[in-house]
């Protein structure tokens, strides 16, 4: 059975710093690439950032320098290191599986709100 899991979300202030973290299993993790979405309030999706199989990375203008993506084979996890957090980043974050360039599979998400 499939599953991401993600967690590590909560209440920040603005200017700190959140780890997201998403645990996969019932697939070959190494084999995907990772990708991470979040969905604010009353807004679509929007694409954060990509983890391929050989640790090449890409990201959203909007988040390029404060997000670091990274991800452990060993451990089949995915994490999001979110720094100089802003209140903009306030969303729902999800984690997907990636297979040529298709979402194939989907976390349940993590809550991120930043507040002062």
């Amino acid at each position: 059975q499939v599953q991401l899991v993600e967690s590590g979300g909560g209440l920040a202030q603005p200017g700190g710093s959140l780890r997201l973290s998403c645990a996969a299993s019932g697939f070959t993790f190494s084999m995907y690439a990772m990708r991470w979405y979040r969905q604010a309030p009353g807004k679509g999706l929007e694409w954060m950032s990509d983890i391929y199989s050989d640790g090449s990375t890409d990201y959203a203008d909007s988040v390029k320098g404060r997000f670091t993506i990274s991800r452990d084979n060993a451990k089949n996890t995915v994490s999001l290191q979110m720094n100089s957090l802003k209140p903009e980043d306030t969303a729902v974050y999800y984690c997907y599986a990636v297979r040529d360039g298709r979402n194939v599979y989907r976390g349940q998400g993590t809550q991120v709100t930043v507040s002062s």
